[in-house]
């Protein structure tokens, strides 16, 4: 390309994109495919393809891609009335090929990879009968090879320590060193603590353990505060995590008061963020929990995003706040304001060092709303963040996209672009290096599109 048409590429992105623009750092991402994965029917289980939001279903092997799904089955009665299913893409598009046709489950399946060309996909299968509303699950891995993914090479069955009673509720992460060729799995145990297993190349349980959660010693009954969803990473045995509170609500009269709202004994809290790490798994238990943000003094919401290591060890987190439950205000803090945000830290050694909101839509004020975002690291040290927006424009306008925003090394602002997908992506999974796919400049997206078509949908995002 010659020196005038650069010129001219940087003067047409300069009308679109904020601050300064040169050579190095515009963002112009190109949509390269989009295209529907597979249908799927709604299981009324509480679940489903977008459920396991801390894990990922979509991995990347060099120029290979393969996603896990979920399928209901026909005339099984929830809650464990589903299957995993396994896609690759190939030239000619997506092609399912695995099925699991002996078990049964109810959350959708995560994959990992290492970089010797082999991938895994946990799964949960029910050991209750299949006319029981829920009961006992057995966890374990599959292990795969890219080169001839239609056969499961070994299944891995971990190694727990003590008795611990899973169950289709899973709430579990899996993560990968891809380098080391290690395996991080963090699975729930009813409301009582998680259990995890660090294996090796071998699939041999390496250490294993148990997290209990934070106490809760500020509410008005004190308790446990089980943690869910949570954003796992693994890295030469350190180990980092970052979740939400998910607990029956802990303040008796706000729960009173959605009790005659929904007429249900239980509404769930999702307000308190909380982050925990160990420099070696082997040698120190996850200990000393973090909170990273609450929304607990209005009843708000908090929902992690992602959470990325850099080569440096700081830890990048990402995650969404509302401030208010809009249905308690009247009663319980009428003078509020509604306000959504999405917000941004690096923690180092435990500590957070730096904290900023990248966008928020604030009641009566700006109403870009952000919505869920995850992470995009370059193998050039790049990095940027790819989340939705709804709301309405400025001039009032209905908004619905994704868009791109680097981060600099000191956490500012870098270039940003709306990402032009034709069918916007408001809950979607990417090619994460947590599960082991690599850093790219090829964003991979899995996810449902924002036109609530019961689809999951594919698009390769060219970024950098």
């Amino acid at each position: 390309m010659n020196a005038r048409i650069v010129s001219v590429v940087l003067v047409l992105a300069s009308l679109v994109l904020p601050g300064r623009v040169s050579a190095g750092d515009v963002l112009l991402p190109r949509v390269e495919v989009e295209e529907d994965v597979y249908a799927y029917e709604s299981a009324d289980n509480g679940a489903g393809p977008m459920w396991c939001s801390g894990s990922t279903c979509l991995v990347r092997l060099k120029d290979r891609v393969f996603a896990t799904g979920l399928e209901t089955i026909k005339d099984a009665k929830p809650l464990n009335n589903c299957r995993w299913l396994l896609f690759e893409r190939a030239a000619t598009g997506w092609a399912r090929i695995g099925v699991d046709e002996s078990h049964r489950t109810r959350e959708p399946s995560p994959l990992a990879c290492f970089d010797d060309g082999r991938f895994f996909l946990s799964a949960n299968p029910t050991l209750a009968p299949l006319d029981a509303y829920n009961g006992p699950a057995r966890p374990e891995i599959l292990e795969y090879s890219a080169r001839d993914a239609s056969t499961e090479r070994k299944t891995i069955k971990p190694d727990w320590v003590g008795s611990s009673r899973f169950t289709e509720h899973s709430y579990r992460s899996f993560a990968a060193d891809r380098k080391r060729h290690e395996l991080f799995l963090l699975q729930n145990v009813g409301d009582d603590y998680a259990a995890w297993v660090l294996l090796g190349s071998d699939g041999v349980t390496r250490a294993a353990g148990r997290l209990n959660w934070p106490w809760g010693a500020d509410y008005a009954k004190p308790e446990l505060i089980r943690v869910c969803y949570p954003n796992v990473a693994l890295a030469n045995h350190a180990v980092y995590a970052c979740g939400v509170s998910d607990i029956v609500e802990p303040n008796p009269e706000w729960r009173a008061f959605k009790k005659q709202l929904t007429g249900r004994e239980w509404d769930y809290d999702f307000r308190r963020l909380f982050y925990i790490w160990t420099p070696d798994i082997t040698a120190h238990p996850l200990t000393n929990w973090l909170e990273i943000a609450s929304r607990e003094k209005t009843c708000g919401w908090v929902s992690p995003g992602d959470l990325w290591l850099a080569p440096d060890g700081t830890v990048h987190l990402v995650w969404t706040e509302r401030a208010i439950d809009e249905r308690l205000r009247a009663k319980f803090f009428p003078n509020a304001r509604q306000r959504h945000e999405l917000n941004y830290a690096m923690v180092r050694q435990g500590q957070v060092v730096y904290r900023r909101t990248l966008l928020s839509a604030e009641e009566g004020q700006a109403n870009e709303i952000p919505g869920l975002a995850r992470f995009q690291p370059a193998p050039n040290g790049r990095l940027c963040v790819f989340y939705y927006v709804s709301g309405t424009t400025a001039a009032g306008k209905p908004l619905s996209e994704n868009r791109l925003l680097e981060l600099k090394r000191d956490g500012s602002d870098g270039p940003s672009a709306v990402v032009p997908l034709s069918h916007p992506l408001n809950s979607f999974f990417t090619a994460t290096p947590r599960a082991g796919s690599a850093p790219s400049s090829t964003l991979d997206l899995l996810g449902v599109r924002v036109d609530g078509r019961l689809k999951v949908s594919y698009a390769r995002v060219r970024v950098y």
